[in-house]
């Protein structure tokens, strides 16, 4: 912060006490204090950063670009196979998890400040996984026209299947979130004309997110898994969180081994899920060319007010009297 700071006051020529803001698209304001690192990872999705002096703080409001997209991108997807578009972001996913370093799971639980080290490569991991949720929840509420809406529900359970399939477990939950966003799961005359076979995927991928039991769908199905895999990330950082607040570090003054013992065989998992070499081939192509699916997936925009998106969604369609 402190050298986002004094690049902006050499640019703007005065230096009084100016102060970094994170501001989200909700209008939330959050002041950094000048020792954050890796600060432009850990944005909200459509969060900006502002410089300005303490008394012009107030005065903040979000840019017209921060609120995302007026219209949906259905008619630009919706020539893309879903095998094209789940095996794109399969790839961009592992570009993203290939780099996360196993030691920023370690300083993201005990706590970044303890290491003066950075999490950037894992922000930008989990904040992958929460823009592909809102992809799926934007899209939807931006699509006027009921039969449009049901096609792409349709998509999104093809997309999810293939990325099922591609091991890519991290964006299967991602759309599948997405499709149970409050804002998508109220839509009932979208979901009504839906064809009961999708109806019975949609209901077999929600089992296996279901949380009872310590997760114990997902974890037996991931055991079944072999690499290369792309895990669950946000079930993996609750793991160790969890771990870590529920365990004392230290007992007399000596080190907690079985809590250390618990740590590492999470990071183990992450270990494992990589210790096999990503296929990088395509699956054969029909409509849309490799670069315009890969230019599209890299690049996709959304709403990330829940707000917004609610209001969209009783526009789309009002409450049944």
């Amino acid at each position: 912060v402190r050298e986002v700071i004094s690049a902006v006051t050499d640019k703007l020529g005065s230096g009084d006490d100016l102060l970094l803001i994170h501001l989200n698209s909700a209008g939330d304001k959050e002041l950094l204090k000048p020792s954050d690192v890796s600060i432009f990872s850990s944005l909200s999705i459509n969060g900006r950063l502002f410089v300005c002096s303490r008394d012009q703080i107030d005065t903040l409001t979000p840019l017209p670009e921060q609120e995302g997209p007026s219209a949906g991108s259905m008619s630009t997807f919706e020539l893309m196979s879903s095998k094209d578009l789940a095996h794109h972001m399969t790839l961009y996913d592992w570009e993203l998890f290939d780099c996360v370093h196993e030691h920023e799971l370690i300083y993201h639980t005990f706590g970044r400040r303890h290491f003066k080290k950075t999490t950037a490569n894992l922000d930008l991991f989990l904040r992958r996984f929460n823009e592909v949720q809102l992809w799926v929840v934007t899209e939807v509420c931006l699509c006027p026209t009921l039969s449009k809406r049901v096609q792409l529900l349709k998509k999104f359970i093809k997309i999810a299947a293939h990325c099922k399939e591609f091991k890519n477990l991290n964006s299967f939950f991602a759309i599948i979130m997405g499709l149970g966003n409050p804002a998508v799961c109220r839509l009932s005359q979208t979901w009504e004309k839906l064809p009961s076979k999708f109806k019975k995927f949609y209901g077999e991928f929600e089992n296996l997110m279901d949380p009872s039991r310590n997760h114990r769908a997902y974890r037996l199905t991931m055991a079944k898994l072999e690499p290369p895999i792309i895990p669950f990330m946000p079930l993996l950082i609750k793991d160790m969180t969890f771990t870590h607040e529920g365990n004392k570090t230290f007992t007399d003054r000596l080190v907690n081994f079985e809590k250390m013992r618990m740590i590492a065989n999470t990071v183990r998992i992450m270990r494992y899920c990589r210790s096999q070499p990503f296929n990088q081939e395509a699956p054969q192509v029909t409509g849309k060319s490799h670069q315009d699916v890969r230019g599209y997936v890299r690049h996709i925009g959304v709403i990330d007010n829940q707000r917004t998106l609610s209001q969209l969604s009783h526009r789309i369609e009002p409450r049944r009297s």
